[in-house]
């Protein structure tokens, strides 16, 4: 009998957490996953909202061809690279301006400016489990397409 009550209390913890993250008000099992299986089905159009997002930026600028990031998880935070071949001005103060409106701290930093553009920052969040490595790479691609779009106005 008591395995049968841990199982059952280890379920309803899970359904508990299920209910947590996706928000859920529903108070027995079916709808906590059904609510949870939609807020899924949300988070995969968003997924490929952005994805669709990313590649119509990028193909619309191949003429210029715009920085490469890469954007690797930490234990605490994230090492974010920024690379292009030609110098960017400009490029720098959006890439920070995108990092304080995702709450995230600067912890180390090395930039050059001079031939080419190269930044690599180490980033470190309040919030340690409300982001992952993609949203902060999407953030970043977002502030070059700004920077790129205000630079060929100029």
């Amino acid at each position: 009998m008591g395995s049968r009550d841990q199982k059952r209390a280890a379920l309803y913890e899970k359904l508990q957490q299920l209910r947590s993250i996706t928000n859920s008000n529903a108070v027995n099992k079916t709808s906590i996953i059904v609510d949870a299986s939609k807020y899924i089905e949300e988070l995969k159009q968003k997924v490929e909202r952005l994805n669709q997002e990313t590649e119509t930026s990028q193909s619309s600028t191949e003429q210029s061809p715009l920085p490469m990031v890469t954007v690797k998880t930490l234990e605490k935070g994230f090492l974010i690279n920024v690379f292009s071949e030609k110098n960017c001005p400009g490029l720098l103060e959006s890439i920070l301006q995108a990092f304080e409106e995702l709450g995230l701290d600067v912890l180390d930093a090395r930039i050059s400016c001079s031939d080419t553009f190269h930044l690599e920052a180490i980033g470190g969040e309040g919030e340690a489990d409300s982001m992952d490595a993609q949203v902060v790479k999407l953030a970043v691609l977002q502030a070059i397409k700004s920077w790129s779009e205000s630079a060929e106005d100029k």
